[in-house]
């Protein structure tokens, strides 16, 4: 799940028509010109001339807080992460209580896995607005990575009950009860999610991951047909349904629809995975033991992933470096060794 970047202009359009009149514009109605131009580039994905306007706004004024934020929200959305952190450090320099850009430096940690950083602004805009929903969403979000799946949960519960409309929270806290195989838990969160909003299209998603858990691929098939249904092409889902064929054994299908996940997003670790995996049912343990590292690089909190590459390395006689792995994935919880497994490894 991602959250939205926060733009907060300040002045309003009365003042700035009483002032356009005039010959001469004062520095603030050219600040609100610049900032009004850029955000309507942004807003037209005209990013370039975006940036050219936040930046003019910014030299006639190095701490117009509006034209930081909302240049740091555009590298961004151009996953500029690094820029995007340093223009809210700046704009929280100018003001150490602006908590639009708190919001989105907590976002923009999230994206660059400095997840604790991310919990530190979230925690301050908290101690200033403690109902807010989105600060404690963020904090589940971060403590999920974190993989503290009890804090997560809590935290998802507290932005549900300050915002019982949005059912993000709710998939999102679904998503923790998977994480924790608490199936019938997860199953009532996404009913009720479906009540409120049956055409999101994450509540089939994860109704389809937790079908795969308990072994009935049937309904996790149509689970996410659901979801592909209600977003053609979504690259996430796509990957999933290629996960549910490569479980079924019909690794053609499971390669086509992977193979078309990685080429839409090619950011995605978790389809890196499944190609692993998809080679190690094919034997090809090289091509295997590379996707799999290539997806721990990626994001190592991906599902399994330690098992997977502990077992491509077993496969090609890497013993210790598979005992490593699988040491990794019961700390993980994964519950996925075997007696034998276990034993050879001690």
């Amino acid at each position: 799940m991602t959250f939205k970047n926060v733009s907060l202009p300040r002045l309003s359009w009365v003042l700035i028509v009483l002032l356009f009149g005039s010959c001469y514009e004062p520095k603030e109605v050219k600040l609100q010109k610049f900032l009004l131009k850029g955000n309507e580039e942004a807003a037209n994905k005209n990013y370039d001339q975006a940036i050219a306007y936040f930046k003019e706004s910014i030299q006639l004024d190095p701490c117009f807080l509006d034209g930081i934020n909302n240049l740091g929200t555009v590298y961004f959305r151009l996953k500029q992460y690094e820029q995007a952190l340093a223009l809210y450090d700046q704009a929280i320099e100018c003001d150490p209580d602006f908590l639009g850009s708190y919001f989105n430096r907590a976002n923009t940690f999230y994206e660059l896995k400095e997840y604790f950083n991310a919990l530190k602004d979230v925690d301050k805009i908290l101690a200033i607005k403690p109902d807010t929903a989105l600060a404690h969403f963020i904090r589940g979000l971060a403590w999920t990575k974190l993989r503290d799946f009890d804090s997560a949960k809590k935290a998802f519960s507290s932005a549900f009950q300050i915002d019982p409309t949005n059912i993000e929270y709710l998939v999102n806290r679904a998503n923790v009860y998977y994480y924790l195989k608490q199936y019938d838990s997860a199953k009532q969160d996404l009913e009720r999610a479906v009540a409120l909003s049956p055409d999101e299209p994450n509540i089939y998603n994860t109704r389809a991951l937790i079908d795969i858990e308990q072994k009935d691929f049937d309904a996790a098939f149509t689970a996410i047909s659901k979801a592909l249904e209600l977003a053609p092409g979504e690259p996430f889902f796509i990957n999933n349904r290629g996960y549910i064929h490569l479980v079924n054994g019909d690794l053609d299908k499971a390669e086509d629809d992977i193979n078309r996940s990685i080429s839409t997003d090619p950011e995605n670790g978790w389809a890196y995975r499944n190609k692993g995996i998809y080679y190690l049912m094919k034997e090809d343990y090289p091509n295997a033991e590379r996707l799999l590292v290539q997806a721990l690089s990626m994001d190592g909190f991906i599902d399994k992933i330690h098992f997977y590459l502990g077992m491509a390395y077993w496969k090609a006689g890497k013993k210790q470096l598979a005992c490593e792995q699988f040491d990794l994935s019961e700390q993980a919880g994964d519950a996925m060794l075997t007696a034998d497994l276990i034993k050879l490894c001690q």
